[in-house]
């Protein structure tokens, strides 16, 4: 399966491109599957058909879901209490209702990305079209998987597990039984559907589209995009100048204004492939409507992101990191070695990534960007590395 990813500012139209890209992948003959993040039945309005907490066919090939947060947090605080009933019991708890639960904050978060992973896992699609929610949230709900997965690997760490013979005598010197079991087992479940969103996310077969009206804010919408995303290893396949206007302007107003998007869209198409969709003067609704935006269609080729280590040693005596992050600002750079992880600070981003395996027997040597890249180089610590001949 596929999955297209697609994002943008507040107010850019990007459920609205969404809702097109789907409906143009399934008269490609693509089964597809619309998955929005939106609250209120936005992507309903753009295809002309209401949609909601059950994947629903709209067209042939299509089909379009916006999961119930709300119901899908109380089945899981409902499953939760039955799983701890025992230390629930023992501490007295009193159990909540259904009925009286109302989400926690990042409950709508956790359970969209469990709805994508169930999405990509079917084998009823070829094609996911996911509409996550404006920049900047969608930037903190892609990194969610694999921050929460490195929380729990330093909170419970599956080597502590190691203990498990002598929770019987523990449990029977303090007077009470130890949950050690039940904690970890869910921990270790949480861990494998996070694992499965992360695979997801990061498969080679998964790209974003940018969604932003050329001009100065979506200038500086699209620039932070594009490092943030880079930072996460995810691949911009396209940007979408949505709302260009046409090249004859009537009046000198929007004279001034399609002078204003040409520059944008100039600036853009150095370095993203841009496609711009037409402003049609109206909210766009219905099928017809999102046909005549003439959104691009769905590229089969897809060139996954890499952050390849170059072997420099016999020339320089290091091995080089490669780490593509397009729009990063030198002064606005900081890396920090800790351990086998390396904390990284591209503007207002941050990243903690694990070192690959050669590089965790080495020490930094210094780091320098240069055409979008940085390069962080290593040199071997005598201490860890293998000497010739041993």
């Amino acid at each position: 399966m596929r999955t297209i990813l697609i994002t943008g500012p507040g107010g850019s139209g990007r459920t609205t491109v969404a809702a097109a890209t789907a409906l143009e992948a399934a008269r490609e003959g693509h089964r597809t599957l619309l998955l929005s993040a939106d609250r209120t039945d936005t992507p309903g309005t753009a295809l002309g058909t209401a949609t909601g907490p059950v994947p629903a066919e709209v067209t042939e090939h299509l089909s379009a879901w916006r999961p119930d947060a709300a119901e899908r947090f109380r089945q899981d605080l409902t499953a939760f209490q039955t799983r701890a009933a025992n230390v629930l019991d023992l501490l007295g708890a009193a159990r909540l209702d259904a009925e009286e639960v109302t989400p926690l904050p990042g409950a709508e978060e956790l359970s969209f990305l469990r709805a994508l992973r169930d999405a990509a896992l079917s084998e009823r699609y070829d094609l996911l079209v996911v509409d996550l929610p404006p920049l900047p949230q969608a930037l903190a709900l892609l990194a969610l998987p694999e921050e929460l997965r490195r929380y729990l690997r330093r909170l419970l760490p599956p080597e502590r597990q190691a203990a498990r013979a002598l929770r019987p005598v523990l449990g029977r010197l303090a007077g009470v039984p130890m949950p050690a079991d039940w904690l970890y087992e869910t921990a270790a479940r949480w861990d494998v559907e996070l694992a499965a969103v992360e695979a997801v996310l990061t498969d080679r077969n998964t790209a974003v589209r940018l969604v932003a009206e050329p001009g100065p804010a979506g200038a500086d919408a699209v620039r932070a995009a594009t490092l943030g995303l880079a930072l996460r290893a995810l691949r911009t396949e396209s940007l979408i100048a949505n709302r260009a206007l046409p090249e004859t302007a009537p009046d000198s107003w929007l004279s001034s204004l399609l002078a204003q998007q040409r520059k944008t869209l100039a600036d853009w198409r150095e370095s993203h492939d841009v496609h711009p969709v037409p402003h049609l003067g109206h909210d766009p609704h219905g099928p017809d409507d999102l046909t005549a935006l003439a959104v691009p269609g769905v590229n089969p080729a897809t060139t996954p992101v890499g952050w390849p280590v170059t072997d420099r040693l016999a020339e320089d005596g290091v091995l080089v990191w490669h780490l593509p992050l397009p729009g990063a600002i030198r002064d606005e750079l900081d890396l920090v070695r800790r351990g086998d992880e390396l904390l990284i600070t591209a503007g207002p981003f941050r990243r903690i990534v694990a070192l690959p395996s050669a590089l965790r027997r080495c020490t930094v040597a210094g780091a320098g960007l240069r055409d979008g890249e940085l390069r962080i180089r290593f040199a071997p610590d005598p201490d860890l590395w293998p000497a010739a001949g041993r």
